[in-house]
């Protein structure tokens, strides 16, 4: 793996230089297929009883990204352009791109271990986990991944937001013990992805300071609504809390449609973006925790088959197999499908199973068409 990331990392590539990037505002240009628009509408928007009851699909506002033109936009239930929304998991893509970031600084490598930057007192964490181990998931930790009607005890995750963690987050995730040797298994952690910010935070703040992720990610691609909240020890929290307009989240999805590159800048290293969309060893070797219907790279989502796990088919059925997605509770999701030149991007606030990633997108391509 590592020889392989070498390998797209030395293949340099140049930015395109014939994408219009968005400036101040996307330029709009509407959709004309009413047709499409109101199927795309009956299923996302259509309300199931009360609102107060919180049934069914409950999206708060899509934005639909194609050929770099704003073809579609609507929100509901009192969202709006201008507000920001929670992303959940969706952050978790966020810091994916500051580690990026900070190896294209030459402030971390992937194969670092985790208190080469970070001070832990864990020593056992220290010793054996790397930046890779968190990226993939592969952690090993026994961190638990469950969410509402569990108690602190039960969840990891609500214990570290909410809990006996929240104080310092990176201490508690690194030190719950080793369920696996890091690197053999796949478990879907917050837990990983809280640690690995607070590894990116410690590499970069002495050199660029606690706003190191505005100067060189958020600023440079006009993403201006973009908060992070940050536990006691002002590690930001890459799990969960970042806070951003629809119309941003697409940019950052713009972002790495165009391999990492803004206005000509490369921001995220050479080959970063594709190493980031192929699946880790651990994940074809034992997934633990996992929604049948996800496939995790390196925090994002990806459209393939995995026959290593028996999983033959896209996950995403009737879209493009190139289609990648950050996805977040309650219904956030980043899509990016770049066979498409397209984007779209989802808030929302389900509290059921209903919604279905797979039959947005098959929408939202014909509404784009």
């Amino acid at each position: 793996m590592a020889t392989a990331l070498l390998g797209l990392l030395l293949a340099a590539t140049v930015c395109p230089n014939d994408v219009a990037y968005p400036r101040e505002a996307w330029v709009s240009q509407p959709s004309a297929n009413t047709a499409a628009i109101a199927a795309l509408e009956e299923y996302a928007f259509t309300l199931t009883g009360q609102s107060s009851e919180r049934l069914g699909i409950r999206t708060d506002g899509i934005v639909i990204i194609s050929k770099g033109r704003l073809v579609y936009e609507k929100y509901a239930r009192g969202w709006d352009e201008k507000k920001r929304h929670l992303s959940w998991s969706v952050t978790k893509t966020f810091a994916n791109a500051l580690t990026g970031i900070a190896v294209r600084e030459g402030r971390l490598s992937i194969d670092d271990g985790i208190c080469t930057t970070l001070k832990l007192d864990t020593k056992e964490a220290c010793d054996k986990l790397k930046v890779r181990h968190l990226l993939e998931f592969s952690s090993g930790l026994d961190f638990h991944e469950v969410y509402e009607n569990e108690s602190n005890q039960a969840s990891s995750v609500l214990a570290m937001l909410y809990g006996e963690g929240h104080k310092d987050m990176a201490g508690f995730v690194a030190g719950h013990r080793f369920r696996d040797a890091p690197g053999t298994t796949y478990a879907y952690s917050s837990g990983d992805s809280t640690l690995l910010n607070a590894v990116v935070d410690a590499a970069m703040i002495p050199k660029f300071g606690a706003d190191y992720a505005w100067k060189l990610l958020y600023g440079p691609i006009g993403m201006k609504s973009a908060t992070v909240e940050r536990d006691q020890r002002g590690t930001m929290i890459g799990s969960s809390y970042l806070y951003a307009t629809p119309r941003d989240l697409a940019r950052f999805g713009y972002l790495w449609q165009h391999d990492g590159c803004w206005e000509g800048r490369r921001l995220l290293p050479d080959g970063w973006v594709e190493q980031s969309k192929q699946i880790s060893a651990g994940f074809k070797a034992k997934p633990l925790y996992r929604d049948p219907n996800e496939v995790y790279a390196w925090q994002w989502t990806v459209n393939k088959a995995v026959p290593e796990v028996g999983q033959t088919g896209l996950p995403l059925k009737d879209v493009p197999g190139d289609a990648f997605a950050a996805r977040g509770h309650w219904g956030q999701s980043i899509t990016v499908i770049p066979s498409l030149d397209l984007i779209v991007v989802r808030v929302a606030d389900d509290r059921e199973k209903a919604f279905e990633l797979n039959e947005l997108l098959k929408r939202a391509i014909e509404v784009a068409k």
